[in-house]
């Protein structure tokens, strides 16, 4: 079996049993870097007392190296014993690496399992209190203003709630672009989740630009912009006209107007459903 397991997004204690085990005695272990990985595990064994010595073999697999490290996998060592998928902290696959290693596993028949664990996006999305079951996860924005700005324009105007991550070095920026842009929508945001220095904070996008411009910055942040309200329209619409009981010819008119095609096309429209 494949096991892709979430790591913690900084407390220890967030790890699962189930993961744990499997953390703690798995032969192989793919990774996104061997030397975090390694660190993880052995801090996880001194925390929960694992002192069963396993002979482990890391094995780095990441965005940059993950199409070379498929090809060179052998079908037949997943089929035989177990192997583990880890990115360097939360869920994998979530705007970290992963997803090529599951392709390969689904083409190929490989049993494989996703164990639920740590996430940064679902933690900030239920800690900033906005309401709604839909919402939009972006991942982190491009470097470059301009692209930066584009994506927030195209990002600003959804009606659900948007999730982003962000850098130490570049949450002053997004603040500042986001109060330029649209400075009374609602924001919140979260760093270091989970850990010691877990900081929230929640406003209109100016008043939170004016708080990180001498806030302390140095961690890992996520950012929940929360969804456009959506003003109704002031003017009739094909969906408003088509409820209405009134007689064939005057409705198709009506729709006509607002849709720009023929009286007759609606008319035959409306015979012809009833």
């Amino acid at each position: 079996m494949l096991y892709f397991i979430p790591t913690p997004i900084g407390n220890l204690e967030d790890i699962t049993i189930r993961g744990l085990k499997l953390l703690t005695s798995t032969p192989l272990i793919f990774c996104e870097d061997t030397r975090v990985a390694k660190k993880l595990i052995n801090l996880l064994k001194e925390r929960f007392g694992k002192s069963e010595e396993t002979k482990q073999k890391f094995i780095s697999l990441h965005s940059h190296n993950e199409q070379h490290v498929i090809n060179s996998l052998n079908v037949d060592d997943f089929l035989t014993s177990d192997t583990v998928y880890i990115s360097d902290a939360g869920m994998p696959c979530i705007s970290d690496p992963g997803a090529v290693l599951v392709k390969f596993a689904q083409e190929n028949g490989i049993p494989f399992c996703v164990l639920p664990g740590a996430n940064a996006l679902l933690l900030a999305l239920a800690a900033s209190g906005f309401e709604g079951t839909k919402f939009y996860f972006h991942g982190f924005l491009p470097h470059k203003k301009e692209a930066r700005m584009k994506e927030l324009r195209e990002i600003l105007p959804l009606k659900y709630n948007s999730v982003l991550y962000e850098s130490t070095h570049r949450i002053l920026q997004l603040s500042l672009e986001l109060a330029k842009i649209a400075p009374q929508r609602v924001i919140y945001l979260i760093k270091e989740a989970t850990k010691m220095y877990e900081t929230h904070y929640k406003g209109s996008a100016s008043e939170l630009a004016e708080k990180l411009k001498t806030a302390n910055l140095n961690g890992e942040w996520a950012v929940v912009i929360k969804g456009e309200e959506q003003k109704k329209s002031e003017y009739l619409t094909k969906e408003d006209i088509l409820p209405l009981l009134l007689p064939a010819k005057q409705k198709a008119k009506l729709l006509a107007k607002v849709t720009g095609e023929s009286v007759k096309e609606w008319y035959d429209i409306l015979i012809k459903d009833n």
